[in-house]
């Protein structure tokens, strides 16, 4: 074949194109298997968090799988609607009606004493925000909690992530008497008279509203569950 003809030519850059689409089809098969597995063990680690148990990346299978005793999903009147609540995507789940949402609940066993750990999703100044909270077995008292954020500014807004911010949270109640109230963000220096409530961050007001509102959000959708066993 004439190497200087445009049929040469043609076939020349048909075959690199077609080589090169399978050699990014391969490459995004195998990257997106990884990244599907870090994301996992990255979910796997905020869930310990919240129950106050620090995992890496290496051990985070291990020791999930010797924590979490079960993993379900549970619809707003408080019934198991799925035996599997780690695969709930919160970012889907939020869009639906709350008929249709389901909230994920995973159940920890930490030296024979029963935790609830509950998903949080919301929004801050510059993205998402979100989340795991675990109550104790009264499904009342908070034990510990984790937030992640996605843009939030370093050093303000950011620092929800720190485990400062999350200590806060510990020991603090849901309910009032019975009545759910959840956990209110307020700035520093004020209180509130009626439920429990953490401090705000200084300088990352939005955010802290954020915080707030994920968690009456999403908090209010386990409302039945938390009650159906108080």
């Amino acid at each position: 074949m004439n190497k200087e003809s445009n049929q040469y030519t043609l076939i020349y850059a048909s075959v690199l194109v077609i080589i090169v689409a399978v050699a990014l089809a391969f490459t995004s098969q195998v990257l997106n298997e990884r990244q599907k597995k870090n994301e996992a063990v990255d979910k796997m680690r905020q869930i310990l968090r919240a129950v106050n148990i620090d995992a890496t990346a290496k051990d985070a299978d291990a020791k999930y799988a010797e924590f979490i005793t079960a993993s379900y999903s549970v619809n707003e009147t408080g019934e198991k609607v799925s035996d599997d609540g780690f695969s709930v995507e919160l970012v889907k789940e939020v869009k639906k009606s709350a008929k249709e949402r389901q909230y994920p609940v995973f159940e920890a066993n930490i030296e024979g004493e029963a935790y609830y750990i509950m998903a949080l999703r919301g929004a801050g100044l510059w993205g998402p925000l979100w989340g795991y909270i675990s109550v104790s077995a009264d499904r009342n008292t908070v034990y510990g909690s984790d937030f992640s954020h996605q843009g939030e500014t370093p050093g303000l807004g950011a620092e929800i992530s720190t485990a400062e911010f999350c200590q806060q949270f510990t020991g603090k109640q849901l309910f009032v008497n019975g009545e759910f109230k959840s956990i209110a963000v307020v700035k520093k220096g004020k209180s509130l008279k009626d439920q429990d409530y953490v401090d705000g961050i200084s300088g990352g007001t939005i955010t802290s509203v954020g915080v707030h509102d994920m968690l009456l959000n999403s908090l209010s959708g386990y409302e039945a569950f938390l009650k159906n066993e108080k």
